[in-house]
């Protein structure tokens, strides 16, 4: 396995490979800029080996954590581009897979075309944030593939523009899916991060039209048994009596207990769980809505509107006394005074007093419109002046929630929670920001300044919000932000983007001890999305992802072909508690719909357990990181 990119998701997604699927891994980064500088002699030799990129062999740290350590034959390069050189020297010609997680578009659209030439048979993984044009890409890649590989490539596994559905045999060589799979680490995180920071919010795993909901539930009261709902996911760690508790990782004994049995479920009194309570289809995607005809409320103010409705009133009520006093037709009357009050009427020297005296009130009439009508005016251009401006919070808001950093991660969040109908407040420093436009169109209030100078949170409400999304690209301004808020609402639900994960564990322990009652998460970016990118290198559909505490349950679509754990065994004997669990079967791949699912999903969530599952059937499980790489990884291979 080969990973490029320049960020923490490469080095998330190396230690993924390889303490999770126990695969070889080239790891290529730029170089370090604790070099020091070379004298001028040697930089002619360092700019030529730059281009090939320098091979080091990296050492354990030492670090506590063993999957944060390299073993000692792992091969790290590094360089400034992935240009075809430093692929070649990376192996690519040779690699099952390659993933391209660069933060910018081009650079990994520019090494994919180039390992696409290099290696048709490679399976390629890409991080794009923009969704459209990774469609294009994927089927462009795919489509080389094709034209390359003839009709030797095979694709076993079907389709092969989802990380393939196929694949069982996917053990390099001959196996392996040539397949093009295309990734946002924004897309894959901002259910979770959404739904860390909604209490009582189902968990949402969204992908390809399959809406997975699983619900946190909090510790049962003493003496009670925790609900296990339709299916018991994890049971969380007993941190009611234990605040400054560390939350469980991978590799702990204690904490969180994934896909636990039965029997784990009805003894876990005192603890939370987290539960699948609904499954449904949830369909293809709204299309954005489109700025349509402002209505009439938002042109005029409300003073402009009662002045209107004056001057309609005053009007009618002289068309009625011209009738009273001229016996004149009700058109007519009406007709008569219009002309009066845009005096364009001759004097009315020979009629009657009465008369008289109307078309004198009509005149004055028309003179008080003629303000008004330039005041509309000027507020009906005011309004569509600033129809594209930002909005500001309105003064009655509460129970919103307050997003910081309105960049990739911040963006995606913001259009989930909109599509939740939850009220949200930016507040972005830069108003240039990636996310000003689509604040823009969902007209959410923003609040723009820097977010640790005074009177900036409280522009946002947050005294009166539910919960904190500290999003920013930085990990000080983030927690100086949560700090701020619980000194303002100690209560305050707060979900912090930390980057240093041995940071992230100091600052949850610090908060929960000094606010026992409030809620408190730390999210990594990388160690949310790194599960989904690598389950794409293997050749699998993973669907999504959903945080329990610090660690991660994976749902993923597999083939039951090809795996003896899971061929020829009914539903209950195919469950291995702490590792993989069956949730539901597809019954479209095998072109049998009924009693399925609503028309478009083609699923079976209430499986007996019963059930003799088929080499023809298509599942999809929950499962942990090491559940999935025992069940679905590659056959170790000999060392050369």
């Amino acid at each position: 396995m080969v990973v490029c990119g320049d960020d923490g998701l490469a080095h998330r997604l190396a230690t993924e490979l390889r303490g999770v699927y126990r695969e070889q891994v080239v790891l290529v980064v730029p170089p370090s800029r604790r070099t020091p500088p070379q004298p001028m002699a040697g930089r002619a030799r360092a700019a030529s080996a730059a281009l090939f990129g320098r091979m080091v062999t990296a050492v354990n740290r030492g670090t506590a954590d063993s999957d944060d350590t390299l073993v000692p034959d792992e091969r790290v390069m590094e360089a400034a581009e992935p240009t075809e050189a430093v692929l070649a020297d990376a192996g690519v010609d040779r690699a099952a897979a390659l993933a391209l997680v660069y933060d910018d578009d081009e650079t990994n659209i520019r090494a994919a075309l180039t390992a696409r030439r290099l290696n048709p048979r490679l399976r390629l993984v890409l991080r794009l944030y923009n969704r459209r044009l990774g469609q294009h890409i994927e089927e462009l890649l795919d489509q080389a593939a094709e034209l390359a590989a003839g009709t030797t490539a095979g694709h076993r596994g079907g389709h092969g523009g989802h990380g393939g559905h196929g694949g069982h045999g996917g053990h390099g060589g001959h196996g392996a899916d040539i397949a093009t799979t295309v990734l946002s680490d924004a897309d894959t995180t901002a259910p979770a991060l959404v739904a860390t920071a909604l209490v009582g919010t189902s968990k949402v795993v969204d992908a390809e039209g399959l809406l997975l909901r699983a619900v946190e539930r909090r510790p049962p009261r003493p003496g009670e048994v925790a609900d296990p709902g339709l299916c018991t996911l994890a049971l969380l760690s007993a941190t009611s009596n234990d605040p400054a508790g560390a939350e469980g990782s991978e590799d702990s004994g204690d904490g969180p207990r994934l896909l636990p049995d039965a029997e784990a479920v009805a003894a876990a009194t005192g603890r939370g769980a987290v539960v699948l309570e609904q499954v449904s289809y949830s369909g293809p995607p709204l299309p954005a809505r489109r700025a349509g005809v402002m209505p009439f409320a938002s042109l005029f103010s409300a003073r402009l509107r009662w002045s209107l409705a004056g001057l309609v009133a005053a009007v009618v009520a002289l068309a009625v006394a011209l009738i009273v006093v001229t016996d004149d037709h009700p058109l007519h009357a009406i007709y008569i005074t219009l002309l009066d009050l845009f005096a364009i009427n001759d004097p009315a020297v020979d009629a009657p007093l009465g008369q008289q005296v109307l078309q004198l009130l009509s005149g004055l009439v028309g003179l008080l419109l003629l303000p008004v009508l330039l005041a509309a005016v000027l507020e009906a251009l005011g309004t569509f002046r600033t129809a594209s401006a930002l909005r500001k919070p309105p003064r009655g808001l509460s129970g919103h929630v307050v997003l910081l950093g309105l960049g990739k991660i911040g963006t995606r969040v913001l259009t989930r929670l909109r599509e939740l109908h939850i009220p949200v407040v930016c507040v972005e420093a830069d108003p240039e920001a990636r996310g000003m436009a689509v604040a823009r169109r969902l007209r959410v209030p923003v609040v723009v300044g820097d977010v640790t100078q005074e009177g900036v949170l409280e522009s946002a409400k947050i005294h009166r919000a539910d919960a904190l999304l500290a999003l920013t690209s930085v990990d000080t301004t983030n927690l100086e932000a949560v700090l701020y808020a619980r000194s303002v609402r100690p209560d305050l639900r707060a979900v912090l983007r930390l980057y240093d994960d041995d940071f992230a564990k100091a600052v949850y322990r610090t908060l929960r001890t000094a606010h026992p009652a409030a809620l408190t998460r730390s999210r990594s970016v990388s160690h949310l999305a790194a599960p989904a990118f690598a389950g794409a290198m293997m050749g699998r559909q993973i669907l999504g992802a959903i945080p329990v505490e610090r660690r991660v349950l994976l749902f993923a679509a597999v083939v039951v072909d090809g795996h003896p754990q899971l061929e020829g065994r009914t539903v209950a004997e195919a469950f291995r508690p702490g590792a993989w669990r069956v949730l539901a079967l597809d019954t479209a791949a095998r072109g049998d719909t009924a009693g399925a699912e609503p028309p478009g999903s083609g699923l079976v969530w209430d499986l007996p357990d019963t059930y003799v599952l088929r080499a023809g059937d298509r599942v999809v499980l929950a499962a942990t990181r090491r559940g999935l790489a025992e069940l679905l990884g590659r056959r170790t291979r000999s060392p050369r």
